[in-house]
């Protein structure tokens, strides 16, 4: 959990350019990479997170999190959902 409002607005602005923990930067960049372009994913992605101490199940957590967040928001905008104010 994020406790710093400071933080989080300099990630919603620019993640890249927060001062950030290097678990967290990782994390940051493979859900980027599995959103932009799953295809170009690899081991080695998955190994950058194992090298920061996420383990296998956290990496499992953090690709089903990432797609469902994806899915969710397709499926919203497949169907012409609007977002509340």
């Amino acid at each position: 959990m994020l406790r710093d409002d400071d933080l989080l607005e300099r990630i919603e602005s620019d993640w890249r350019s927060a001062p950030l923990e290097p678990r967290r930067r990782a994390m940051l960049v493979y859900v980027e990479k599995l959103t932009r372009s799953p295809g170009a994913v690899t081991q080695a992605d998955v190994e950058a997170l194992r090298e920061v101490g996420f383990g296998d199940r956290d990496v499992l957590e953090i690709a089903e999190v990432t797609a469902y967040y994806a899915y969710v928001n397709r499926i919203a905008s497949g169907l012409g959902v609007e977002l509340e104010p």
